[in-house]
């Protein structure tokens, strides 16, 4: 018979929850996961991972279509869409097998079911309706996710109105098709359907798209993606969805007016609401605030023994901060000194759309809001000899440093793989950097990253190549 009893019992394995049963396990705890369906989660299985397989073939589609920029021809590229998104789906499976070995290797106890605390320190477990063997541990760590938010008057049916998880797996094609909501999920879906030839329209109902980035951000964003064909609707909402056999006839309410679009399908990707329910939150301590599970810096809820990480408290909802709350929580628990409550201006934000968006800290308007007297810098990409040579030449960085420190207060940049950059400007903020030390840095080149040192340098009137 399966031991029952642990220190730390971990509810779903996605990246928060993993993460934190390993570090548990290094630290000597005796672990227990509990996850009802992938490991992994939905990050692995159907969101971060699968939808970069995507976008990657969705990028091939567009330099195969523009390939005589470089001095090639090819005649009528086409793409399978079943072996596309066959090999999305083998990505995410090679993963999700990787978190099992990691699990194993650390010999934390995985238990396929579902779970729900039952009385202090006790998971009750069932599997198909029928019950097992409840768990008991001191430490009981919810990791427990989140899921699409609905949108009144056009719920998913999973046929003609998607999710992020029917959007990644379409059966067909779809000639046209309308992103509600213009966050990292819609913009990626928008970006990938558009690049394999999809007519997209965005709706976003706030006044501009990706709203949590810096303005300026945006706007270049948006003129990048209009570019592409893109048609985008700010300030606007979608209040009706009329069905057809084949087809969505949508309501865009507008400026005080209305107008009709059809499309072949519809993604809504207007936000999250949390997993709380069926996890025997009732007659605990736990506080649930606009669905999500409050915690403290170290992730405790109100309710002894009772932690929670990930999608499921608050924001931002990203997979790395997710981990990175795992962490801190059970070394928090295992008593190490010195562990530091997540400070959230230091965690990355990333969107893998066409042209990549990345930031880190403060935008601009929050750095004035909050009373900082600033100092702005910028760099295109069109000064970059490396992003001309790779024929990239569409992006900018932006910095954003305190004035009376040389703080860097944010960092913002739209182009060519800042996904993978922006750590740098990550690091330079953990570490407390200032503008002199990022300055006398030297960044190698011929490298895109040489957009970032001038960036610093235009702050302070210093840069060479602009």
């Amino acid at each position: 018979m399966a031991e029952t009893s642990f220190d730390l019992i971990v509810l779903g394995a996605g990246p928060g929850g993993y993460v934190a049963a390993i570090r548990a396990a290094q630290l000597g705890m005796k672990t227990a996961v509990v996850e009802r369906e992938h490991l992994g989660g939905i990050c692995l299985n159907w969101g971060c991972i699968p939808t970069k397989a995507l976008l990657r073939t969705s990028e091939i589609n567009h330099l195969l279509h523009n390939l005589g920029e470089f001095g090639f021809a090819a005649d009528n590229p086409r793409f399978d869409l079943t072996k596309v998104v066959k090999r999305s789906r083998a990505v995410a499976r090679q993963l999700s097998s990787g978190v099992g070995y990691l699990l194993k290797k650390n010999k934390v106890t995985v238990f396929d079911a579902e779970g729900k605390l039952a009385g202090k320190g006790k998971l009750a477990l069932a599997k198909d309706g029928k019950a097992l063997p409840a768990l008991d541990a001191p430490h009981i760590l919810l990791a427990t996710g989140a899921r699409a938010r609905e949108l009144p008057g056009v719920e998913a049916d999973g046929k003609l109105i998607w999710t992020y998880k029917q959007a990644m797996v379409p059966p067909v094609m779809p000639r046209s098709l309308l992103v509600i909501g213009s966050g990292a999920i819609g913009i990626e879906f928008a970006s990938f359907y558009r690049n394999m030839g999809a007519a997209v329209t965005v709706v976003e109902v706030l006044d501009r798209i990706l709203p949590v980035e810096d303005a300026e951000v945006s706007a270049f964003a948006r003129k990048a993606f209009e570019k592409q064909g893109m048609e985008i609707f700010t300030g606007a909402s979608v209040t009706a969805a009329r069905k057809g056999a084949d087809n969505v006839t949508a309501t865009i309410e507008l400026a005080g007016r209305t107008r009709e679009i059809t499309v072949d399908r519809v993604i809504s990707a207007i936000g999250i609401v949390g997993n709380v329910e069926g996890i025997g939150l009732e007659g605990t301590a736990v506080k649930i605030e606009k669905t999500h599970v409050a915690v403290d810096e170290f992730c405790r809820t109100d309710e002894a023994g009772v932690y929670a990480i990930g999608d499921l408290v608050g924001p931002p909802w990203l997979a790395h901060k997710a981990s990175h709350e795992g962490v801190i929580c059970v070394e928090k628990i295992a008593g190490l000194n010195g562990v530091h409550p997540l400070d959230t201006s230091n965690v990355p934000g990333c969107t893998y759309c066409r042209p990549q968006i990345a930031s880190v800290g403060l935008t601009e308007a929050a750095a004035r809001a909050n009373g900082h007297e600033v100092r702005v810098g910028h760099f295109p990409f069109l000064g970059n000899g490396k992003a001309i040579a790779l024929g990239e030449p569409e992006g900018m960085v932006k910095t954003v440093f305190d004035v009376k420190t040389g703080a860097l207060l944010g960092a913002h940049m739209v182009g060519a793989e800042v996904t993978e950059m922006i750590q740098g400007f990550v690091i330079a903020r953990t570490l407390e950097t200032t503008e002199a030390e990022l300055t006398e840095t030297i960044f190698p080149h011929p490298t895109v990253s040489e957009t970032m040192h001038e960036a610093v340098l235009d702050a302070y009137g210093r840069a060479i190549h602009f």
